[in-house]
């Protein structure tokens, strides 16, 4: 088991058994949630956004666990085609927008353009600038067509940071989680913080303000986040109707067709059983 950044140690870790009980308790609140939007035809947008490995993607996780993804879908878009280049900033991501009834969970949103791409020099200057002046409108706009829209910047300190890329580099089930863009973030840390200041100084409006997320301690940034969205939405849980099993029908004379004229997947879990059956009885 990794070892524990220091700055992990520092804050006061939500004990395992206390973070998973809690956590369950506010998915089934989710769940909740997901069927008021659904009954009463909202739309909903959440977006993530934040460092790099402070935590955005595993409290997307934590989020759509239980939830139906007809209903509630992840939103990951990838680099823009040189088409979408030449299109409207937001054009790609209008798209991606709810429609009655649905919620979206935007990893990584139309804010590219005042992180990495500020940053790493992917836009014109004009080009953010417009992307300033205009976001605070966009958003506007969807708040007044009646989206419910909720920001959450995920921070993390520069010491965790460098520990969960360790981590990664050691973890080949992680490894595809790192990109050279990752690593320029450890060397670009002051540049990403000085974008994310003036973001929020033209970004984080009344009508659609910023909330930040401290995530060294994962199980903590978790529980906050979603604890935070439930209680900024006044929804109400429906009362379902019961459902009872009706009864089956007796049979008409139905026969399967023979086993054979299907094609099976072969049992590779009876071939474990079995090594691990001559395992023991070669150990005895």
């Amino acid at each position: 088991m990794a070892k524990k950044g220091k700055a992990e140690d520092s804050v006061d870790r939500i004990p395992k058994g206390l973070y998973e009980k809690e956590l369950y308790a506010l998915q089934a609140e989710l769940v909740k949630l997901q069927e008021w939007v659904r009954n009463e035809g909202r739309r909903m947008v959440v977006v993530f956004e934040g460092r790099d490995a402070a935590g955005k993607g595993s409290a997307i996780k934590r989020v759509t666990q239980y939830l139906n993804p007809r209903v509630a879908g992840i939103v990951a878009l990838p680099t823009p085609t040189d088409r979408q280049k030449t299109e409207w900033y937001f054009q790609r991501y209008v798209a991606e927008l709810p429609a009655a009834g649905e919620i979206r969970l935007f990893d990584r949103s139309w804010y590219n353009r005042a992180g990495v791409e500020r940053v790493m020099g992917f836009c014109t200057p004009d080009e953010y600038r417009r992307f300033l002046h205009q976001t605070p409108i966009f958003e506007r706009l969807l708040i007044e067509d009646g989206i419910i829209l909720r920001k959450y910047w995920f921070s993390v300190s520069d010491e965790e940071q460098e520990h969960r890329f360790r981590s990664r580099l050691r973890d080949p089930m992680r490894q595809w989680k790192l990109s050279p863009m990752d690593m320029e973030s450890i060397t670009r840390w002051e540049d990403y913080s000085r974008a994310k200041d003036e973001m929020l100084v033209h970004t984080d409006i009344p009508e659609s303000p910023w909330y930040i997320i401290e995530g060294d301690d994962k199980r903590r940034a978790r529980l906050n986040m979603i604890h935070h969205l439930l209680s900024s939405i006044p929804y109400f849980g429906d009362v379902r109707p019961p459902l009872d099993l009706p009864k089956r029908p007796e049979p008409t004379g139905y026969e399967r067709p023979p086993r054979e004229l299907s094609h099976y997947v072969p049992d590779y879990a009876a071939e474990l059983l079995e090594r691990k059956a001559e395992a023991g009885s070669k150990a005895d």
